[in-house]
């Protein structure tokens, strides 16, 4: 699922005729100072980040005069959120409230189709004010061939006992919030909060809307580069990775960069074979106290390019002390053409870190093979296993070749300056 940004939900929301606040987004902090000039104030700056709760990071605030409106811009462009620093801030005129309400759409697997979410109460956590409150809350499966007709919004309002003066904004609001999903196939698109002001209007003062991968390619006009489920902008090399699945449909590469800051000890290149023995491995490796700056599976029996691909693209992150493969141990696909690609990446960048690979599966002592006779004349050494070799085993290897080659280059260091 691809998340947008609230500013862009929102544009989205209001191209639906949904009632968004007036606002502007700023890319620099003078910007911010100039919208709420232009806008009068008061305003509230929200800084534009893939995360919830942001009010508790410091990332909304409200704003009296420009001034201040530019001084809180110019400290949520300070702010940085799972490596990627705030780059957009939304300044929107503030609203005297009276009342909030929640309202999403979603697909619901179960119902396999899309369910309206409507609750009496505002705030963060549905699914504990669902529990708590089972009275505030209602659901509907919609019937995708009809739609959600007003008349059906409004009695689940009545259901939850909101005042007739209000049946009629809402109503039009939840069907509006539907149309919006269905046109550009959300998973989910959620306003949090709908709320009431004191003009007697409501308003869309937060929402999000997140679009089905497999659907982004009918929608270009949403601008989406990376049609993944982040909590961050897409970093240079998340982008550069969806380009090779982009264009190559055999087997699965998955690429998502955790981290952007590898400065320190302990980061390892983790590459994946199948996401059980993806998650299997990961877990091993922070057992052994590695950090992990990148998540890739490679499965589905993909070709010797795309392991290679993957591979280099895994070892041009900086600072990396070891490279770590590993399977389920149990893979249908050709551990051959694996240990071809990875051995064809090592030895274009001429590795220079330890790496210890596990091939699991159909053809693994050719691949174990393959990997051991072309890679002996490496500066780093490489050691494969298979599917009997277990994972901790693996990662207790790469940490003793981790050692040993930092004894060997302190030695060499120390012999230097004798």
């Amino acid at each position: 699922m691809t998340k947008l940004f609230e500013y862009q939900s929102k544009e989205l929301f209001k191209s639906e005729g949904l009632p968004v606040c007036k606002g502007e987004v700023a890319a620099e902090a003078r910007q911010a100072g100039l919208i709420a000039r232009k806008l009068g104030c008061p305003v509230v700056i929200k800084a534009q980040a893939l995360i919830t709760g942001r009010a508790g990071h410091g990332a909304i605030k409200f704003a009296g005069t420009p001034a201040e409106a530019e001084q809180h811009a110019g400290e949520m462009f300070r702010l940085s959120f799972k490596g990627a620093r705030v780059d957009k801030v939304l300044v929107e005129e503030k609203k005297d409230i009276v009342k909030e309400y929640f309202a999403s759409v979603i697909v619901n697997d179960a119902h396999r189709g899309p369910v309206l979410v409507f609750s009496s109460m505002g705030g963060s956590g549905i699914e504990e004010l669902a529990r708590e409150h089972p009275d505030k809350v209602v659901s509907y499966p919609i019937n995708v061939r009809e739609g959600l007709h007003e008349f059906v919004a409004r009695n689940l309002l009545i259901r939850l006992g909101i005042p007739s003066k209000e049946l009629a904004g809402l109503a039009d609001l939840l069907v509006k919030l539907y149309r919006t999903a269905r046109k550009y196939e959300a998973r989910s698109a959620e306003i949090n909060p709908i709320a009431l002001a004191r003009d007697g209007r409501f308003y869309v003062l937060d929402g999000r809307i997140t679009v089905d991968d497999n659907a982004v390619f009918r929608h270009p006009e949403l601008g989406i580069e990376v049609a993944r489920e982040f909590d961050h902008p897409p970093t240079r090399l998340d982008r550069i990775a969806y380009l090779v699945e982009a264009n190559d449909y055999r087997g699965t590469f998955y690429f998502m960069q955790l981290e952007t800051d590898t400065s320190g000890e302990r980061h390892i290149g983790f590459h994946g074979g199948g996401g059980g023995g993806s998650m299997m491995a990961m877990d091993a490796l922070q057992r052994g106290g590695f950090k992990i700056p990148n998540f890739c599976d490679t499965s589905g029996n993909p070709p010797a390019s795309k392991i290679y691909r993957a591979a280099k693209i895994i070892l041009s992150q900086e600072n990396l002390e070891g490279y770590f493969y590993s399977g389920s141990g149990v893979a249908s696909q050709e551990q051959f053409h694996t240990a071809r690609g990875l051995v064809k990446a090592f030895r274009e960048i001429n590795l220079s870190v330890p790496a210890v690979i596990r091939v699991g599966g159909n053809g693994e002592e050719l691949a174990i093979k393959i990997l051991t006779e072309y890679t002996r004349d490496l500066p780093a050494p490489v050691e494969a296993y298979g599917r009997d070799t277990s994972v901790d085993y693996c990662v207790d290897r790469l940490r003793q070749l981790i050692e040993e080659q930092k004894a060997k280059k302190a030695g060499k260091a120390g012999g230097a300056r004798v």
